[in-house]
């Protein structure tokens, strides 16, 4: 019954395609029944892929030389060290796992007008995707689930499941992009009928034609994941509430959503100095202050508590 199964698995699904190692494809099937996601599936496979292009991946010494010599950021070789110590374990060998301190980047940031230049030079199921992500910070794996159900055009919101152990959340969307979503095929359930390879060539293509008709190459540098930072970073410029960044990307951590905190004081840091100043006694005047974005800055010794906003 399990050989039926796994032979269908491997037969259909799209996470694992012809490692050369049958170890890989094994491994694969045992994460699939440990409940883990095609996603997930599909990166550990192919990161044991690449490795075994270049060395044996059943002789850990010699796969720890070639780590050492690859030209790879230490965040890739720190991540493929943790999916191959955990194949390792699968196969029943053990090994000295080498230490790679992640590179302190930060990612990259685009102007509005270049997400918005990007969005109208694609077609429109293209452009309708990129929209929300947009205005949703969703990751890619979730706006590909995203059913036309999920989409709620009375209230004007749209449902995320969740991917990656995240939180699901309600958010809501514009006129323009629900505009755009009717505009779109009915073919099946989910929204946008695709796969990640093929949406990966698509974007790609589109933002180097755009970045060379633009004569702008930072739009090379815009990828699915750099909508979501766009949108942390805009949403906490907008409330300075850490917490309400937490919940519209679906953190369960807040440790991962205190990067937007760094981002937008670097990316607003030129911005005037000039400040629009407030103060009051009252606590619901305070609240009202907070809500149209001043953000609070003392209370004096006679009780008045300050508040300021960019003009």
């Amino acid at each position: 019954m399990e050989l039926c199964l796994w032979q269908r698995w491997a037969g259909l699904s799209k996470s694992v395609k012809n490692p050369s190692n049958p170890h890989v494809l094994n491994y694969a099937w045992h994460l699939k029944k440990l409940g883990r996601a095609d996603t997930t599936i599909e990166s550990h496979v192919k990161r044991l892929k690449r490795l075994s292009n270049l060395c044996n991946l059943e002789d850990p010494e010699q796969v720890k030389s070639t780590l050492a010599v690859l030209e790879w950021k230490n965040s890739t070789k720190q991540s493929v060290t943790d999916i191959y110590t955990g194949f390792l374990k699968f196969i029943g060998l053990t090994w000295q796992k080498p230490e790679y301190q992640k590179d302190s980047t930060l990612p990259f940031i685009p102007t509005e007008q270049e997400i918005d230049a990007l969005i109208s030079a694609g077609q429109p199921k293209t452009s309708a995707l990129l929209q929300l992500l947009k205005e949703t910070g969703a990751r890619i794996g979730e706006v590909l689930k995203l059913e036309w159900t999920h989409i709620d055009t009375a209230r004007k919101t749209v449902y995320i499941t969740a991917i990656k152990g995240s939180n699901s959340r309600i958010l809501p969307i514009s006129d323009k992009l629900i505009n755009m979503l009717k505009c779109l095929l009915k073919t099946n359930d989910k929204v946008f009928q695709t796969n990640q390879h093929g949406l990966r060539a698509t974007i790609c293509t589109l933002r180097k034609k755009t970045a060379m008709k633009l004569g702008n190459p930072r739009l090379n540098k815009i990828h699915y994941h750099t909508f979501r930072h766009w949108k942390g970073t805009m949403e906490y410029h907008k409330t300075k509430d850490i917490i309400h960044v937490q919940v519209v990307l679906g953190h369960k951590n807040i440790q991962s959503t205190m990067i937007y905190i760094n981002l937008e004081s670097a990316i607003f840091l030129s911005d005037s100095d000039e400040w629009t100043c407030k103060a009051t006694a009252n606590d619901k005047d305070a609240i009202q202050l907070i809500e149209s974005g001043f953000e609070y800055v003392t209370t004096t010794p006679n009780g008045l508590m300050m508040f300021r906003k960019r003009k």
